[in-house]
């Protein structure tokens, strides 16, 4: 009997009909596929190497982008958005991203340079990249667009030459909440809900310019007030600048200093420098800066992981600035601090709060020309007191409210006014000395020693500029004309 042997496996392909007829079918097979593919998706993203230049230096974009070239565009952010400059037909190319990036940075090649003119004036510059194509060869055919942004600060030419005051902007701030690469200082918005404990400038950047400072750098700017702007880490790395000035300003949610910060700002003001911090939540987290200030590390809450706990060298810990490991409550610069304050109309805290400070001694100068009266309230139509809110520990005397500086407020500092504010009840769980339901205040007031130190005890100041509330904008003006000179 016969037995049938089997096909050697290669027969199908070595047959000459069958390999002809399956290049036929692999073919079309193929042109199938590639007609039904997708076109890649169009992105780009970048960061420039500094947060902060002055006129004349050399801006360098790193971009990532799976466009063969991008258009670039340069605005400054002021009393409105005014484009500046413009190139398009910038080469492009995809760069991969780094398991770390959002702890140590992109590392991607410099992709544009240009020289910012000497003219431009001081401020916040905002960059938008933008590409388009046509889409898919085949299918997914149409214009397509994608954009992203960046932002640098442009200090002055010529420090403190044309104006007095000088806004740095919370930086910082803007860093610690990004979460590009995966993670920020927070755990809400970082991958798997984990919280970071460094993050890089070095990377595409998120900003809360617009949320915060604007509307401010837009009054002040409509209403005549010349400014000139720094980053934070201005304040760390270049102190020699604020000698030209008479007033610095901050502006709502300027959260996180270093110690080089705090120690050039209070030497500023031990010389007769004059602070207004019209902002909330401030000076709340000591960072350290790192790789020539182009990272922050920040433990925060888990200050026992910090490399240098273990030393019990805890002067430069990362964690609260009002930590008692610490000892080095932002009181001691800011007049008020967190721990004393909290939240109004957010995170739950006084959600049907009114919004305004209740006044306490309106014959200050600082209330000259509004005609209020104590236990009046200001600025609530436009909601000054919101977010989050500073204040100090305070004891009543003859119906008036006095610090005890027993948290570190000087005691000659004078109360002007306040809006009750608390903490929510988790932040409590790990701080071991605080308790969990004390109510605090939003508290409005000032000290001097040497210069003017001004707190309003609120990140939310700018509504009632943007609001146009004539009180509001009085005193804005009172401090600012009075501070400046």
């Amino acid at each position: 009997m016969t037995h049938c042997q089997p096909l050697p496996a290669n027969a199908l392909h070595t047959h000459p009909l069958i390999a002809f007829l399956l290049a036929i079918f692999c073919s079309f097979i193929s042109l199938d596929c590639i007609a039904a593919q997708p076109p890649q998706s169009l992105f780009i993203e970048g960061y420039t190497d500094q947060v902060s230049y002055a006129p004349g230096d050399e801006l360098k974009l790193c971009t990532s982008t799976s466009a063969s070239q991008f258009t670039v565009k340069i605005f400054r952010l002021g009393v409105d958005k005014s484009e500046v400059h413009s190139q398009s037909g910038v080469p492009g190319s995809e760069h991969s991203i780094p398991e770390n990036a959002a702890s140590h940075g992109c590392n991607w090649p410099t992709s544009w340079t240009f020289q910012i003119p000497e003219t431009w004036p001081s401020g916040y510059y905002h960059i938008e990249m933008e590409v388009t194509d046509g889409g898919g060869k085949f299918t997914h055919r149409g214009k397509r667009a994608a954009s992203s942004e960046a932002y640098f600060v442009l200090r002055a030419k010529e420090p403190g030459k044309q104006n007095r005051i000088l806004l740095q902007l919370a930086t910082n701030t803007y860093n610690a909440y990004n979460n590009w690469g995966g993670s920020s200082l927070y755990a809400y918005n970082g991958r798997a809900n984990l919280q970071g404990h460094r993050v890089s400038f070095h990377r595409p950047p998120s900003s809360q310019f617009g949320r915060w400072e604007w509307p401010f750098v837009a009054w002040a700017e409509s209403n005549g007030y010349q400014l000139d702007y720094a980053a934070n880490l201005d304040l760390e790395q270049r102190p020699d600048i604020l000698q030209n000035y008479q007033l610095v300003l901050s502006v709502g949610h300027d959260e996180y200093w270093s110690a080089p910060m705090r120690d050039h700002l209070e030497a500023f003001i031990a010389k007769g420098g004059n602070v207004a911090f019209f902002s909330g939540n401030t000076c709340c987290w000591q960072v350290r800066s790192e790789d020539n200030g182009s990272a922050l590390t920040s433990w925060k809450q888990r200050f026992n992981a910090d490399p240098i706990f273990p030393s019990g060298e805890h002067k430069l810990l990362s964690t609260l600035w009002s930590h008692h490991l610490v000892k080095r409550p932002e009181n001691q610069l800011t007049g008020v601090g967190f721990l004393f304050g909290g939240y109004h109309r957010s995170h739950g805290q006084f959600m049907d709060g009114t919004g305004g400070y209740t006044i306490h001694r309106p014959n200050h100068w600082i209330f000259a020309n509004t005609n209020l009266k104590q236990g009046e309230l200001l600025g609530a139509k436009d909601t000054i007191v919101g977010y989050e809110c500073d204040g100090c520990e305070i004891v009543q005397r003859d119906g008036l409210p006095y610090p005890t500086g027993n948290d570190g407020t000087p005691l000659d500092f004078e109360i002007l006014a306040t809006a009750p504010a608390k903490w929510h009840p988790d932040d409590a769980l790990w701080y071991d000395r605080f308790p969990a339901d004390r109510v605090g205040a939003a508290v409005f007031g000032l000290y001097t020693h040497g210069g003017t130190v001004i707190s309003v005890g609120s990140t939310d100041w700018s509504h009632g500029l943007s609001g146009k509330d004539p009180a509001v904008m009085q005193i804005t003006e009172n401090i600012l004309d009075t501070l400046s000179l």
